[in-house]
Formats: structure tokens, C-alpha cells, sequence
């Protein structure tokens, strides 16, 4: 009796879950049409991996202990250099960074293969907006002799040497 019970169960959550929705319908389509360009045209014939190479290095070299750095404003005017802001220390970081993921898995529905995903609090307990204008640098503050976090709204350009 119990496996008669579990294979009507097994047999309405395999057919009962049928998604007839419009998204549902193009997304099989999409996958198609994408299944079939990638049949007709393959991958890139990358060989050398250059850009990613030099993202390594990107990565790498921000990520250099006390990376002495200039911070200037961009003129609104012109979007060329302009104030020096200070000197800093690493490149500025996005305001809207977040620490932790901005999302977590809340469950799984019953009712479809896709999964409910929740905004997510950073450590602070604040939730990030998805984009901001401001950008954090670490400043020297030459009369503490240390560096303190500064939040800056107009865009920056933060470089490893003096900019005239």
C-alpha cells in the first residue's frame, strides 16, 4: 500500500509540475535557438587568453599590501582629471560592494524547478542598493599619519602615480 501511495505521489509531482506559462514557453525556445547557434558557430578560438592574463595581473597587483595610490576628481565639465583628492591607499571601492552575497536561497517551491531567491543583509545589517555613485578610498591623513576611509560622490580616478 505505502509504495502505491508513494508512486502517485512520485507520478503527481513529476506531472504537476508543468509549467505552461508564456516565460516558460520562451525560455524553452531561447534555449533552442541558443542550443543550435552555438551547433552552428562553436566556441572562439581563443589561444593565447591574453585578457584574462591581464586580468590575473589586474587582480594581483590590487591586491598588493599598502599599494600607494593618488585619488583625483573627475571635472564634470570636461571628464578629464581634475582636484587631487589625496593620497590614498589601494584603488576606491564601489559603494554599492557588498561584503557578503546580496542574495541568499530562501526555498524551493513545490510547484516548479525554480527556486526563490531573497535579498540578503550585508554584516551591518543593512541591505546595499544593487548601484551607487559614491566610491570609499582609504586617504592619508598626513596630520594622524594614517590612512581613514573617505566617501566620495563625484567620480574619482584613482592612480599608482601623480597625474598632471
Amino acid at each position: 500500500m505505502n509504495k502505491i501511495i508513494f508512486f502517485a505521489i512520485f507520478c503527481f509531482s513529476l506531472f504537476g509540475c508543468v509549467d505552461n506559462s508564456s516565460d516558460s514557453l520562451q525560455r524553452e525556445q531561447q534555449e533552442k535557438i541558443l542550443a543550435e547557434a552555438t551547433a552552428q558557430t562553436g566556441m572562439p578560438s581563443i589561444k593565447n587568453f591574453r585578457e584574462r592574463k591581464l586580468l590575473k595581473d589586474i587582480l594581483e597587483l590590487r591586491d598588493q599590501e599598502g599599494l600607494a595610490t593618488y585619488t583625483y576628481l573627475v571635472s564634470e565639465q570636461t571628464g578629464k582629471v581634475g582636484q587631487l583628492v589625496c593620497q590614498s591607499i589601494g584603488y576606491g571601492i564601489p559603494a554599492a560592494t557588498q561584503y557578503t552575497s546580496p542574495q541568499k536561497d530562501a526555498f524551493y517551491t513545490t510547484s516548479s524547478t525554480e527556486h526563490v531567491v531573497l535579498p540578503q543583509a550585508d554584516p551591518n545589517g543593512l541591505f546595499s542598493p544593487s548601484s551607487a555613485e559614491g566610491t570609499w578610498v582609504m586617504c592619508l591623513d598626513e596630520k594622524k599619519g594614517k590612512t581613514v576611509p573617505v566617501y566620495i560622490e563625484p567620480r574619482v580616478i584613482v592612480s599608482p602615480f601623480e597625474l598632471n
